[in-house]
């Protein structure tokens, strides 16, 4: 038989993997090393070669896009259909289990799946039930609750509360909600792979089937395993079976949704007899690029060890800003975007990776400014998000109690106990007395259909907007919005509503909406009526969110999350806020396993980058509404010191580096004069600030200014009269 075309275009470590004999196998499988080759060929190899029957083999992977793709990859290698197999997601196959198997499991044969927000309604009509209030018992926190315990294996049963009234009471909720779904007939994305492990495991006679088909088990993206996960695997593969699984702990970067790293660590001691092959030849970036990823990612211990490589030349060095603040920081970033687009790349070719989405805002502003179309890859624009029209629409409804869409949007957000019922009585009374809603609500009480705890509700709700109204009415726009977001409990909603990074993504983006707030300075347009810095904010942050996005397809400039690009590969990418506090995460400072996570983090984001990689960090940055002056991130100090070009360092960052060179001033000659980018200095009406940037020269030069309470400003030198503290 010619075995040629299957593994002639491999290198010796992927022919290695591909032509193993029949047994447990952990590819270690580095970034760019071409994973997603070998498992399908491992799996066109076991058919043509082995001929081994389609109908022995389950591969598992984690989307469904990834699962269309392997079975295509494989046909068009084999010429065949591959019909017998099962390829697909985890809950995809537990769901065809469930399916075939729905009287054993206990399920009625019509049963349907609920997706996140039907299972919202449902605990919600469970909480109701219960006569439990939402407002204390949040049902996306109860969600939360129970699909961490499903993903770990816990029914009510078996959920220890060791004294908490909170986990008691959430295991009660977790049991009647159980109940609710069986009653109907439905279970959720979690259930699903929960109640397939259970029929195999308590039906041994299918547990027996199953072990005797499917004799091998391909795994994809094995780091990111989850305990249930592994359990299925582990049960439906038993002592006998073959598990190929493929995966890189350098690249186990979920643990915060329940990703365990011990997964892949532990392979090796669960499944007897298992090879393991390392895929290191990287076939996406250069040389320097790889070092530097290599040196870094050294740094965290338990390690299985590897080490990438390729044939390619050694590329570019690694270019690092130092920025003075977050603005200079995006202005650097378009302007390396101009120079590799005159030089005849496009913009589809460039990623602008941030660690946490807030970091979006100013890359956003800044583009839409230089006319650089984007696109915020698997995500919403900073204007956008859901928890950004919530604080915009409370401080609309402050400035115009007239604003039905904005009445609509929060009267019962955070939840106040003013029902979908009552909004409905209020719309029919506002259309009948073509009133708005703030006015229908006013009169609430001369609608007898509505029960005084509902009148109480709304009459609570006006109180709120009138004490917005009047507690910020003095004040500097920036305290105006975070007063406005402190008041309606925005943080303290998404906290409780999504625990962990989603919740923390949220209150991040509040966060940047009163830097956003600092940042912004209202310019007169001519034939334009003098705007209210409120009023002039929000119609900024209206037409801002209609700008810049391209469409799928566009050619855009791909901005992104860390979590978002692993998978991806771009010819350029920018690596952007790596200081202490902001990359590594603040929540990471404390503890040494999410600070390895971190560094993983890092280590996915320098691997997109397949020509250039751009890191950039600000010497300070406008955070929470405060100017931060955060340490150079420590993954910075571990990159090797000949494989990066310090752009414009900061002198003392570098000085433990012994890197002697000397910080330039952005600043035109004519304009510098007494003065410098990063200076400290007073105005008699703004206070504090520091210089930021410059145009121009002699009388008519000007500088921006980022003033502490003011936000930015630009001031003529002849006229601003600025002291240099």
């Amino acid at each position: 038989m010619d075995i040629s075309p299957l593994i002639n275009d491999l290198n010796k470590p992927q022919r290695d993997a591909v032509g193993l004999p029949a047994q447990s196998a952990l590819i270690l499988a580095g970034a760019g090393s071409g994973k997603t080759r070998v498992l399908v060929h491992r799996i066109a190899w076991l058919i043509e070669v082995e001929q081994l029957s389609p109908f022995s083999i389950l591969a598992v992977t984690f989307t469904n896009k990834a699962a269309a793709e392997m079975r295509g990859r494989i046909q068009a290698l084999l010429g065949v259909p591959i019909g017998g197999a099962w390829v697909g997601t985890f809950h995809g196959l537990a769901h065809r289990l469930l399916r075939m198997h729905w009287r054993e499991a206990g399920l009625p044969q019509t049963f349907q799946i609920l997706d996140a927000e039907d299972q919202i309604r449902m605990i919600k009509r469970v909480l109701r039930a219960l006569e439990l209030d939402e407002a204390l018992w949040q049902p996306r926190q109860v969600a939360y609750f129970i699909n961490n315990a499903k993903d770990a294996g816990s029914r009510p049963q078996h959920i220890e509360d060791k004294g908490d009234f909170s986990i008691t009471q959430m295991t009660r909720i977790y049991a009647a909600y159980e109940e609710a779904c069986q009653r109907n007939g439905v279970v959720d994305f979690a259930e699903l792979l929960l109640r397939s492990l259970e029929l195999l495991r308590d039906n041994l006679e299918l547990q027996a089937h199953y072990r005797a088909r499917f004799r091998h088990i391909l795994v994809d993206e094995f780091q990111d395993t989850n305990a249930l996960q592994y359990a299925w695997l582990r049960l439906l593969a038993g002592e006998q079976n073959s598990v190929f699984a493929v995966g890189d702990d350098d690249q186990s970067i979920y643990g915060w949704r329940g990703a365990k790293i011990e997964n892949i660590r532990n392979f090796t001691q669960d499944f007897k007899n298992c090879a393991v092959i390392r895929l290191e030849q990287n076939y996406r970036s250069t040389g320097n690029i790889l070092q530097a990823a290599n040196t870094l990612i050294a740094h965290n211990r338990g390690r299985m060890g590897k080490n990438l490589w390729t044939d390619d030349a050694e590329g570019e060095l690694i270019q690092l800003y130092a920025a003075y603040n977050e603005g200079d920081e995006a202005r650097y970033v378009a302007a390396q975007i101009e120079q590799w687009l005159a030089k005849g790349g496009t913009r589809s070719e460039i990623a602008v990776l941030y660690r946490s989405n807030a970091q979006s805002r100013v890359f956003e502003s800044t583009f839409n400014e230089r006319r650089i179309p984007y696109r915020v890859y698997g995500g919403l624009r900073f204007f956008e998000r859901a928890e950004i029209k919530d604080a915009l629409a409370y401080l609309r409804l402050v400035t115009n109690r007239l604003d039905d869409a904005s009445f609509e949007r929060i009267v019962n957000h955070p939840p106040r106990g003013i029902g979908e019922r009552t909004v409905d009585a209020l719309r029919i009374y506002a259309r009948s007395t073509g009133k708005s809603l703030w006015e229908a609500a006013q009169e609430s009480e001369q609608l007898g259909e509505l029960s005084s705890r509902a009148t109480g509700a709304i009459k609570r709700f006006l109180q709120l907007i009138e004490l917005m109204g009047n507690d910020i009415a003095p004040l500097p726009l920036a305290e105006q919005v975070e007063i406005v977001i402190e008041l309606a409990a925005l943080k303290e909603h998404f906290k409780a509503k999504e625990p962990g990074e989603a919740g923390q993504a949220r209150t991040d983006n509040l966060d940047e909406l009163i830097t956003a707030a600092h940042s912004y300075s209202y310019v007169r347009q001519e034939d334009m009526p003098e705007m209210e810095p409120l009023s002039a904010f929000l119609a900024h942050a209206t037409l801002e969110a209609g700008e810049g996005q391209g469409e799928q397809g566009d050619d855009c400039v791909q901005m992104m999350t860390l979590h978002s690009a692993k998978g991806l590969e771009f010819p350029l990418v920018f690596l952007c806020g790596l200081e202490e506090g902001l990359f590594p995460h603040q929540m990471s400072a404390d503890d040494p396993a999410r600070l390895e996570e971190e560094r993983r983090l890092c280590y996915v984001g320098i691997t997109r980058a397949e020509r250039q990689l751009i890191l950039t960090y600000a010497e300070q940055r406008l955070l929470h509404g405060s100017t931060r002056f955060n340490p150079i991130s420590r993954f910075i100090r571990e990159l090797p010191e000949g494989l990066i070009h310090e752009v414009r360092p900061k002198v003392k960052a570098y000085a433990s580096r012994g890197v002697a060179t000397a910080s330039k001033s952005m600043l035109p000659q004519a304009a510098a004069e007494g003065y410098r980018v990063g200076q400290r200095v007073r105005h008699a009406k703004f206070g504090e600030g520091v210089i930021t940037n410059a145009e121009g020269s002699g009388q008519s030069a000007r500088v921006q200014v980022s003033f502490r309470k003011e936000g930015s400003k630009w001031l003529v030198l002849g006229y601003a009269n600025l002291e240099i503290i």
